[in-house]
């Protein structure tokens, strides 16, 4: 079961307004940059089950949604939300609250959350948008980017999730007003993987394509970050290109008096080529042409909206042929060349369902001889500071046991 891909909700703010959020963020952040600060998946291949086994990874559903950080702020005493999509727009959203700890009334400031945009269809057909937490970078200024994701996700649950949803369970009524719901996305350990597919997957209200595997270790890493895994289908691995039209010449004949010499047919289909974004200083690179049916051609005529250097994401069939998926309208830039390079990989060194499967096993046994290491070490480490105490009190004439009495201390 799964909903249709939902639109960002709220006021969509001006340039001028834009970024001077920009720029607030971007300080919030310690980063120079203004650009898009969420990070950015890289393609699942052969070479990461060796990573699953290296390092603890956590695993979630790859949510067909609409990605957007969320930002907390304020406009004097007033609370303000923004949502910020992967085109760096920023989109005020009235009618939300999250008070802090201990207060109804308080809320958030300086907080960047990190998250996806659903529509979950109900059980009994309704739909209702919900914003999944997958991270927190910043809670009320205090940066959270250089702690593992396990610690990030608890600092957001205590302090942000929890007096969030205490307050709507008090007041249940209320939450039918909300523009949308906030909740956590499902996280497991990353050798879960046969309960993704057969529990968590098809359970699922809303639209998914895949697998997200997240370094538990890592930082946050704003860009391209190459512990955050993104694994699909073979069929559904895709690219996001920008799409250019080149339509057939024809030559005028008598009816066309306007026109001297051959002129495009913008009423015949046209050749379709694909590129992605080479850079700022770069030209973008042709990576091939998209195939397209009449019948395709025509629906994606349909709506009647502009087609020419919009983006498209594409997958390749089993003819190695460009097909068309969908329109990719909340991004205002094509794959970045290393980023396709990467994908194409993916494709030709695809990892199946299966194999993944057959690994978890291995990721299990790798993840619990990590874990029993890692308690060794602390058990090793205090008892050395144990040890360390006892032979600093022994040295100064201290015991440290026994009985104390008459200003002497005895055995």
């Amino acid at each position: 079961m799964g909903g249709s891909v939902p639109t960002i909700p709220g006021n969509k703010a001006d340039h001028s307004l834009a970024s001077g959020f920009r720029y607030e963020v971007a300080g919030l952040l310690g980063r120079k940059q203004t650009t898009f600060p969420g990070a950015q998946p890289v393609s699942f291949a052969a070479k990461h089950l060796t990573e699953l086994q290296s390092q603890d990874y956590y695993v979630c559903e790859k949510t067909d949604g609409i990605r957007c950080l969320m930002y907390l702020t304020h406009d004097g005493p007033q609370e303000v939300v923004y949502l910020i999509d992967r085109k760096n727009d920023y989109y005020h959203v009235p009618g939300l609250h999250f008070p802090v700890k201990g207060s109804e009334t308080e809320f958030h400031k300086n907080t960047i959350v990190d998250g996806e945009l659903v529509n979950d269809t109900l059980p009994d057909g309704t739909v209702q948008m919900k914003y999944l937490v997958f991270d927190c970078m910043v809670l009320d200024g205090k940066v959270l980017m250089h702690r593992t994701l396990d610690k990030r996700l608890a600092y957001f649950r205590e302090n942000v999730f929890f007096p969030y949803e205490g307050l709507y369970k008090k007041y249940p009524g209320e939450e039918e007003f909300l523009p949308f719901i906030l909740k956590f996305k499902q996280m497991e350990l990353g050798y879960a993987i046969e309960k993704m597919f057969t529990e968590v997957l098809p359970n699922l209200q809303h639209g998914n394509d895949g697998l997200i595997f997240t370094c538990r270790n890592s930082p946050y890493t704003p860009g391209t970050d190459e512990r955050i895994l993104k694994w699909k289908t073979k069929s559904e691995n895709s690219i996001d290109f920008r799409m250019h039209f080149r339509f057939p010449m024809v030559e005028p004949d008598s009816d066309d008096e306007d026109e001297e010499g051959a002129y495009p047919d913008y009423t015949a289909m046209p050749q379709v080529y694909l590129t992605v974004f080479g850079g700022d200083n770069a030209d973008d690179k042709f990576m091939g042409d998209l195939s397209l049916s009449q019948e395709e051609w025509e629906a994606m005529k349909e709506p009647n909206e502009p087609l020419g250097e919009r983006i498209v994401e594409c997958t390749l069939d089993q003819d190695h042929k460009w097909r068309f998926l969908r329109f990719r309208d909340d991004k205002k830039e094509s794959n970045h060349v290393s980023v396709a390079e990467k994908v194409i990989e993916s494709i030709q060194d695809a990892v199946s369902r299966e194999d993944l499967v057959r690994q978890q096993g291995r990721i299990r046994d790798e993840w619990k001889k990590r874990q029993q290491a890692a308690a060794e070490e602390q058990a090793r480490q205090e008892q050395d500071v144990r040890r360390s105490a006892a032979a600093a009190a022994q040295k100064g004439g201290k015991w440290t046991t026994g009985r104390f009495s008459d200003g002497q201390w005895s055995r």
